[in-house]
């Protein structure tokens, strides 16, 4: 990737230091974990990455059942969410 465009940003001093330790412990600068950050929020991905993943997604074997079903597993009934 080329790095042509410069920014600055300031971070509290507590959030720096966070993000300083995040960044030597994944073995990489602040600069790239915040790009990647960026990225990962933003959706600022390579049309090849993204359709990458499509195809990887569709290669796994995952259980599927009909979307009525699955959203009668995944959304609880009223009841279940009272005393």
């Amino acid at each position: 990737m080329e790095l042509s465009k410069k920014t600055t940003i300031l971070f509290p001093p507590d959030l720096h230091a966070r993000l300083s330790r995040l960044a030597a412990q994944r073995g990489m600068s602040l600069g790239d974990l915040v790009r990647r950050a960026c990225e990962a929020q933003y959706g600022v991905v390579p049309v090849e990455e993204r359709l990458d993943a499509v195809h990887r997604l569709r290669g796994m074997s995952l259980p599927v059942d009909t979307v009525e079903r699955m959203k009668r597993q995944s959304v609880p009934e009223p009841d279940d969410l009272l005393p």
